[in-house]
């Protein structure tokens, strides 16, 4: 199966943290126009796509999210250095010395994570982490009256800023939770126009911060089953306990069995198992019982859609640069399209 390495990269490298999505937004509506798909916006900049054949013909939802993890700056100093606050769950022992892009009024300003120099840490400052909220933004700038004029103001948000690249099967980049995930949607969009089967496609906003894009839709959405496109923590690497390494790359998709937001319909579990084994695609179980996606917003409207969550493993999500394999992209998507294929044969 060949792969859009472009289309990888283009979401990847856009710009699109919670509640500011339009980056991204931009380019799944460019693919969604090469398809011929339509779709709408709603008030908090979901995405949704309605595609109905027949209304005796099972209906799937497939979501994936949008937004990534990043920061919101909440104050520029006099000397021009911002604060900020974290949107989305990052490590503060990652933000050092990273490289931040943020979106000015009429283009990006870059910047660095910066913190009080080593060499004046006191004793007992060097053995600790230092909190997020003693961290700054520095953009070259000598005043806040510079800060302002290079665009930058209180409100503005940031991501990181890094590049994607491909080598060998993998992939490095940022935000692939959950651009792997739109990714793999607008995939799936495409290859299951022929099959007896109602979509209810979404790419939702707000999941990092409380999935609330997901939350809001979701009392308008019926249908037979829900399933999230997800990219989920890989932990196969050195100091990890083999009990702790939630998934491993090159191990196939990951399902999961719980999280802290859901339990994972059982019987729809075991059927996507047996598709796998039946289909000879690799998979794993999400190891660890942490996080929270979609799949959630979707199991409390209604009557209770059956709901689960089929996930791509990266090492370091939420931080600067992830670490991804093309083959567990390759058989997340055959597995997918595979349990779609079922649903459509056998309700």
């Amino acid at each position: 199966m060949s792969h859009n390495i472009e289309l990888l990269k283009k979401l990847s490298e856009a710009f699109g943290p919670s509640g500011y999505e339009d980056d991204v937004r931009a380019i799944i509506i460019e693919n969604l126009k090469r398809l011929d798909t339509n779709y709408k916006i709603d008030n908090l900049g979901n995405i949704i796509i309605s595609i109905t054949k027949e209304k005796s013909y099972p209906t799937v939802i497939l979501d994936a999210h949008m937004d990534e993890v990043g920061f919101l700056i909440t104050q520029i100093d006099k000397n021009g250095f911002l604060r900020f606050e974290i949107l989305g769950g990052i490590d503060t022992r990652i933000l050092l010395s990273q490289k931040v892009k943020i979106k000015g009024k009429d283009n990006f300003i870059y910047g660095i994570i910066g913190a009080k120099a080593p060499h004046l840490l006191l004793p007992e400052e060097k053995s600790k982490v230092p909190h997020y909220r003693t961290l700054f933004i520095d953009i070259g700038a000598k005043s806040r009256k510079d800060a302002l004029e290079m665009g930058v103001h209180e409100g503005s948000v940031a991501v990181f800023d890094s590049q994607f690249i491909k080598q060998n099967n993998r992939i490095l980049g940022k935000a692939f939770d959950d651009r792997i995930g739109c990714y793999l949607l607008l995939e799936l969009l495409e290859k299951t126009t022929d099959l007896p089967l109602n979509i209810l496609g979404v790419f939702s906003t707000q999941e990092e911060v409380g999935l609330r894009g997901a939350r809001a839709l979701s009392l308008l959405m019926d249908a037979n089953y829900a399933i999230a496109l997800e990219c989920t923590a890989a932990a196969d690497t050195p100091g990890v306990p083999e009990h702790d390494v939630s998934t491993k790359l090159e191990n196939g998709p990951a399902i999961t069995i719980a999280d802290r937001a859901t339990i994972s319909n059982p019987k729809l579990v075991r059927r996507i198992i047996r598709i796998a084994e039946e289909n000879n695609i690799p998979y794993q179980f999400k190891g660890r019982m942490v996080g929270g996606t979609d799949a959630s917003a979707y199991q409390y409207v209604r009557y209770g859609i059956p709901s689960v969550t089929i996930s791509v493993p990266s090492r370091y999500i939420h931080s600067a640069c992830s670490i991804a394999s093309l083959s567990d992209i390759e058989n997340t998507e055959k597995l997918v399209y595979s349990l779609l294929e079922d649903i459509a044969k056998n309700g």
